[in-house]
């Protein structure tokens, strides 16, 4: 299904809700509300700070985007930081 640019960015976003650097998962929650579980074995993390593979780099109330292969995430990209959320004039 092709999405607007507008349900294209409400579709595929999601926020960090925990991160488990000693199991190698992240949970995340989209636009519907539901929690899920990835698997983070060899995840790229890219933030403005750069590119790693550390989750310790991710923080609960990141914004995301997620590329991901059989509930496993090969790409997360932090949108926008738990911090700068909170300071936005949209508050």
């Amino acid at each position: 299904m092709a999405y607007s640019l507008t349900d294209s960015l409400k579709h595929n976003r999601f926020s960090i809700v925990s991160v488990d650097k000693a199991a190698g998962t992240v949970r995340v929650r989209g636009e519907a509300e539901v929690c899920t579980d990835l698997s983070c074995g060899e995840t790229v993390v890219v933030t403005d700070e750069g590119t790693t593979r550390d989750l310790a780099q991710l923080y609960a109330g990141d914004i995301v985007t997620l590329e991901q292969k059989d509930g496993r995430a090969q790409q997360i990209r932090v949108v926008r930081r738990v911090w700068e959320e909170y300071s936005s004039p949209e508050w």
